[in-house]
C-alpha cells in the first residue's frame, strides 16, 4: 500500500494556492494558519478570500508576514474602527479603511508579491463578483463591509457589501489547481443548518482545513482573538503532520 503523503508533502510537492473563508472577526484565526505555513516554509503562490478571509489573505499577498498580521490584530481595539454616522448601516467605515491601508504594503492588486482575489458581492448586480486589479485596500474593504454593520463601499460608482453574502468560501476567483482552503465553521443565526454556505464544499486537487472549536470573536469581544489564533496555529502545526486527506478537521 503506497503511504498517503502528510499535509506538508502534500504542499512542499509544488506551487499551490490557498483560499480563506469568510467568518465574523476570523482574522485571528486565519492569521494563525498563515504563520503556521511561513513556520513550515510553506508559501502560498495565490490566495483568494471572502470577508475576515480577503483582509488577512490580502495583507500577506501585499508583501506582510503573518507575525506582523498577528501584532497589528492583537494591538487591535473597537475604537480603531468604530466610527458610527446614519446611512445603510451602523459604521461609515472610514476609520477601519485607514486602519487597513496603514497595514498593507502594497496599494494595488498589480504590485502584490503574490497573485490575490477578493470576493465581494455587487450591491446592484445582486451577484459575487471576485477583484483582482486596481485598489487593494477598496477592494479588501469592500470585502469586509457586513450589511447592517457597515456602508456600502464604492468602487467605480459601484455599491458593493461583504463577500461572505454569497461566496462564503471565497473560490469565487479561484481557478482550478492544487488549493488549501481553511473554512471557517460558521454559527450565524441568519443561515439555515443544512445551508450550502456552511457546508465544507468539495472541489478536485483541494484539501479542506477546518479548525473546530474556535471562541467566537466580535467587536465587543476583541480579547478573545489572541486565543483564537493560537488555537488555529496550533491546530495548523499539528495538521501538516496529519494525512493529507480531503478534509483535515482538528
Amino acid at each position: 500500500m503506497i503511504p498517503v503523503p502528510t499535509l506538508r508533502d502534500w504542499l512542499g510537492e509544488g506551487p499551490f494556492s490557498l483560499t480563506l473563508s469568510s467568518g465574523f472577526f476570523a482574522f485571528f484565526a486565519h492569521a494563525g494558519l498563515l504563520q503556521g505555513l511561513e513556520e513550515a516554509g510553506l508559501m502560498p503562490s495565490r490566495l483568494s478570500g471572502s470577508s475576515a478571509g480577503a483582509l488577512v489573505g490580502g495583507a500577506w499577498a501585499s508583501g506582510v508576514n503573518a507575525v506582523t498580521i498577528r501584532d497589528a490584530l492583537f494591538r487591535l481595539h473597537r475604537d480603531d474602527f468604530w466610527d458610527p454616522r446614519p446611512g445603510l448601516g451602523l459604521l461609515r467605515g472610514n476609520l477601519f479603511r485607514a486602519h487597513l491601508e496603514s497595514l498593507l504594503a502594497a496599494r494595488t492588486f498589480e504590485t502584490c508579491r503574490a497573485t490575490f482575489t477578493a470576493s465581494v458581492f455587487d450591491v446592484l448586480g445582486r451577484r459575487t463578483r471576485a477583484l483582482d486589479h486596481g485598489d487593494l485596500a477598496a477592494a479588501i474593504h469592500a470585502s469586509c463591509a457586513v450589511p447592517l454593520m457597515f456602508h456600502p463601499v464604492w468602487i467605480d460608482r459601484r455599491p458593493y457589501y461583504d463577500g461572505g453574502i454569497l461566496d462564503r468560501h471565497g473560490l469565487a476567483g479561484m481557478p482550478k489547481g492544487r488549493l488549501l482552503y481553511h473554512h471557517i465553521a460558521s454559527r450565524s443565526p441568519w443561515r439555515q443548518a443544512q445551508s450550502a454556505a456552511l457546508q465544507i464544499p468539495k472541489r478536485e486537487h483541494m484539501i479542506a482545513l477546518s479548525i473546530e472549536g474556535l471562541p467566537r470573536v466580535g467587536p465587543f469581544h476583541l480579547e478573545r482573538g489572541a486565543t483564537a489564533f493560537r488555537q488555529s496555529l496550533d491546530a495548523t502545526r499539528r495538521a501538516l503532520d496529519r494525512p493529507a486527506t480531503a478534509v483535515l478537521r482538528l
